[in-house]
């Protein structure tokens, strides 16, 4: 199976995935194959957007029902969590529009806002106005940088999709393993 095919065949499945996982490096790719012509900018950010605002959503409910257990689980998450509630003291309801785009964010805030007390008549839709426009953000953000992978890939031949996806994985590891002690 070609490199090319296996795009086109498991593109959109791998955008649902990655999306779980990691999020905005997989989008911005994903909106760079869709500049090439192997996905559909307007599926990637649906699929996108679907993926981020029901994981919004299911970590919003986890902080509102079992919030407290759950963090008390993680204590190394304390400190982060006491700066994720200081950002939303602060900044109320442009931390909810906002904290998609902060990273490091995604995550724990939805379960810190559910654990506060905000209502879901409220998040819901803040949560959609933000994850639309991350998503098509960061979606078009790939797209129109496509012709930049379009000259990596000519440059460097079959392998650079390879090079890509390791330096990913690289980013979200040393990203995951550089945090210091206790946070």
């Amino acid at each position: 199976m070609t490199l090319e095919l296996f795009i086109i065949t498991y593109g959109y499945l791998a955008l649902f995935v990655g999306c779980l996982l990691e999020g905005g490096t997989v989008v911005v790719i994903a909106g760079a194959l869709s500049h090439q012509g192997y996905l559909r900018l307007e599926w990637v950010i649906g699929i996108t957007f679907c993926c981020a605002f029901g994981a919004d959503q299911f970590f919003y409910q986890v902080g509102k029902r079992n919030g407290p257990k759950v963090i008390g689980r993680f204590p190394k998450l304390e400190p982060k969590i006491n700066r994720v509630r200081l950002f939303l003291v602060t900044w109320q309801i442009l931390a909810i529009l906002g904290f998609r785009f902060i990273y490091g964010m995604r995550t724990i805030t939805p379960v810190v806002i559910g654990m506060s007390g905000f209502k879901p008549r409220s998040f819901v839709p803040l949560n959609l106005c933000s994850t639309l426009l991350w998503s098509c953000t960061i979606a078009v953000f790939g797209y129109f940088f496509g012709h930049l992978i379009q000259d990596t890939l000519t440059t460097f031949g079959r392998y650079a999709l390879a090079v890509l996806a390791a330096g990913t994985v690289f980013i979200v590891l040393y990203r995951h393993y550089r945090r210091p002690p206790g946070t």
